[in-house]
């Protein structure tokens, strides 16, 4: 069979590079240290740059809802937030300035708002730290492709806030959690085969084991049909998305993921197999296993969130498990 590839837009590659972005191998671990409020803070951040600032800081800027989320799981707050036509991650962040995004930054937004640190994407925000440090604030950079990242931003967030204590904890309610879905997931015989798809209306492709939602997939007992196809130049996260290669793994699932309508994309989908009946031989199709997954929880950092993200993931895998 010929494979068909499906398209790939700028569109998309733009709302990936605002979720997600490589951490080259050999990068040194997020560190931070912190004493009380008003002493000053030295931090190790993922792009393994180390920031002095004068105190903890009290007046933050973050360009992406992970972020947000886990600063407030700290005890922390900002004064500015991802611009969204959804809300805001945390309640209690829904007064912050919507000051743009990773990939759009509004520096005159940012710097009204006065802070003392921006919280952006690591390595797609380093060209943005000449002209925040330009209005008297310094920049951290993170990112997550995984939920061991996830951890790392809690563990340099906790040091930057001096809530090393309760980082630590969170971090220890989540290797709990994933030490539980594990037990949980070895009672299966087979792990069932899923294909993780990344789509705006019209554009689709295949998650890898090494993006965030490729890695919840496998720590909540599910196996990538994706696994061994080759990731794109500037997105490695993520490979081209052949039919033939779909049908001959005949994945028991297929979850798509979206920044954009939810219905449209899964309709759009839905259209792409209904043009081409090779989909009709597929398990998922077959038997209606074909979900649209949450855009807070999934495609991009969802912070502490994430333990929902596993939760949910391993219930559409196993539905007949039962939670207690």
């Amino acid at each position: 069979m010929k494979a068909r590839y499906l398209g790939l837009s700028a569109l998309l590659i733009c709302a990936l590079a605002g979720c997600s972005q490589p951490v080259p191998s050999g990068t040194a671990p997020a560190q931070a240290t912190a004493a009380a409020t008003g002493s000053p803070v030295s931090i190790t951040d993922f792009a393994n740059r180390t920031v002095q600032l004068q105190q903890t800081p009290q007046r933050i800027v973050a360009l992406s809802n992970g972020e947000v989320d886990i600063v407030y799981a700290l005890g922390g707050s900002v004064v500015g937030r991802p611009t969204s036509s959804h809300g805001a991650p945390v309640k209690k962040a829904e007064q912050a300035q919507m000051i743009g995004s990773t990939h759009e930054l509004d520096l005159e937004k940012v710097a009204l708002l006065q802070p003392d640190v921006v919280l952006g994407n690591y390595p797609m925000n380093e060209k943005d730290i000449p002209a925040v440090e330009s209005i008297g604030a310094q920049m951290v950079l993170s990112s997550a492709n995984s939920v061991a990242d996830i951890q790392r931003q809690i563990t340099l967030l906790g040091g930057m806030l001096a809530k090393e204590e309760r980082a630590q904890q969170l971090n220890d309610q989540l290797t709990q959690h994933i030490a539980a879905l594990a037990e949980r997931s070895q009672t299966a015989n087979t792990k069932p085969k899923a294909l993780l798809v990344y789509g705006a209306p019209g554009t689709y492709m295949a998650a890898l084991p090494n993006s965030l939602s490729g890695n919840i997939l496998e720590l909540a007992g599910g196996s990538n049909i994706a696994a061994d196809l080759p990731g794109l130049q500037s997105f490695p996260q993520y490979a081209q998305l052949s039919t033939e290669r779909v049908v001959e793994a005949d994945p028991d699932y297929v979850f798509i993921m979206t920044h954009g309508n939810s219905e449209e994309v899964k309709a759009g989908f839905l259209k792409e197999m209904q043009d081409n009946p090779a989909w009709s031989s597929v398990k998922a199709v077959q038997n209606n296993h074909v979900e649209v997954l949450p855009s807070d929880l999934f495609g991009t950092n969802p912070g502490t969130r994430v333990t929902e993200a596993l939760d949910q993931m391993h219930q559409l895998l196993y539905p007949s498990d039962t939670y207690e």
